[in-house]
């Protein structure tokens, strides 16, 4: 089985820089780093996807949207969820745009997806044992030009890109 989400990935330079902050947060934490391959920003859950509704997530994806540049400058943990993440303290309207376009279109869809509020963060680090305080970061730059449908395989662990859009400059 696989599982579905809708997610923006970091260009090089900022994936490093996170995963350099993953290892620092997994082991304040007492948890795992997330591997610089998986370091994402989840837009979209849609967890296990008939084969039969794939169409159907594509479509809601077929949106307009604008590029945008955002800075990670905190950190903390959810400590029920058991991860360390890097967040941002004031998300660009463009992230929240896309997020709610999407969701929208998802639902209209027929896709269930979380009642809470988008909490846009990176999940750097999993398996925590300790709360991370919430506490400000020496920013990390974002720059998203496009966003992607990616599934993950189920007991392998392994990510692939399904189709990437671009957002408009």
């Amino acid at each position: 089985m696989a599982r579905l989400f809708f997610a923006l990935w970091p260009d090089p330079e900022t994936a490093a820089a996170l995963a350099g902050l993953a290892l620092r947060l997994a082991q304040d934490s007492g948890g795992r780093p997330v591997p610089v391959g998986k370091i994402h920003l989840t837009l979209a859950f849609l967890g296990e996807v008939a084969p039969e509704r794939m169409p159907a997530a594509l479509e809601a994806a077929t949106l307009r949207a604008r590029g945008f540049e955002g800075v990670l400058d905190q950190v903390g943990s959810f400590r029920r969820a058991g991860v360390a993440w890097a967040g941002m303290a004031d998300p660009p309207r463009g992230l929240i745009g896309l997020e709610r376009k999407l969701a929208s279109r998802l639902r209209e869809a027929g896709f269930a997806l979380e009642e809470r509020e988008f909490t846009p963060h990176v999940t750097l680090a999993r398996r925590t044992g300790r709360a991370v305080p919430r506490a400000a970061i020496a920013p990390i730059p974002w720059a998203a030009d496009a966003f992607t449908l990616v599934r993950a395989e189920t007991g392998t662990g392994r990510y692939s890109i399904v189709e990437s859009w671009p957002l408009r400059a």
